[in-house]
């Protein structure tokens, strides 16, 4: 074991020890199809390190409030804060339980080997979007936050006729790779490992977007002690490079 990975092996050990000793437990989470790749990455290293072993079930932000309202059960959401807000209103999720966990922003692809445009500024990235045949975009955050720039751009009407969505769940990226949207803006999260596009950047500062996603407790949660260790772990030292190296930010 490297000196990087037994320094981080401790570290976890450390911090699920505060907690006191806790019999191994199945954990159900329900997420934010945005949190795939970063959760996918960090249960591992909580599994291993805690002897607990966590079931991921990722739906998109349409479709998850529905079936946690439809009474699914799970010891832990990950969502966006306005999602919770509203399922504490439906008495599925138990207020005073959130936690921020991560900060996304939007960012731009187009397929693997064409040219990149220039998206430096909001002009620069207006042009790029109406030289562009067709534009990609989702129906969850980033695509309601791209309604927004488009309103701001003034070529709401524009894109829109051109724009190609996804169905929920699903990502930009698929339809960019396949050639089916020239352009596409979604989180950067759910970009940067989509294979067949390349990455050009995130929107310019003064267009981004500050999706937040959050932790909370179910109101039928089982296993609140083990999901209480796994949130501790996401906002720890090691969970760090990970949120980072998927194009977040630690909430």
């Amino acid at each position: 074991m490297g000196s990087k990975t037994a320094a981080m092996a401790a570290c976890l050990a450390a911090l699920l020890a505060q907690g006191g000793a806790v019999r191994a437990a199945d954990v159900s989470v329900i997420a934010s199809t945005a949190m795939r790749e970063v959760l996918e990455e960090l249960v591992p290293m909580f599994e291993r390190a805690s002897g607990h072993k966590v079931t991921l079930s990722f739906l998109s932000g349409a479709v998850l409030p529905v079936k946690v309202k439809e009474g699914a059960q799970a010891d832990l959401v990950v969502t966006t804060p306005q999602t919770i807000d509203d399922l504490v209103k439906a008495g599925r999720v138990e207020a005073g339980t959130r936690i921020d966990f991560v900060r996304s922003g939007a960012g731009v692809a187009v397929r693997a080997g064409t040219r990149k445009p220039d998206i430096a500024t909001p002009d620069a990235f207006k042009n790029a979007l109406l030289a562009a045949k067709t534009v990609g975009y989702s129906q969850g955050p980033s695509g309601v936050h791209f309604m927004t720039v488009l309103a701001r751009l003034g070529i709401a009407d524009q894109i829109k006729a051109k724009g190609v969505v996804p169905p929920l769940g699903q990502r930009v990226g698929a339809l960019i790779a396949k050639g089916e949207a020239e352009i596409g803006v979604q989180q950067i999260t759910e970009l940067l490992l989509i294979p067949g596009i390349d990455f050009v950047g995130p929107l310019p500062k003064e267009l981004q977007a500050n999706i937040v996603y959050a932790t909370a407790t179910p109101s039928n949660a089982k296993e609140r002690q083990a999901a209480a260790a796994l949130v501790k772990f996401l906002s720890s030292e090691p969970a760090l490079p990970v949120i980072k190296k998927m194009g977040l930010e630690p909430g």
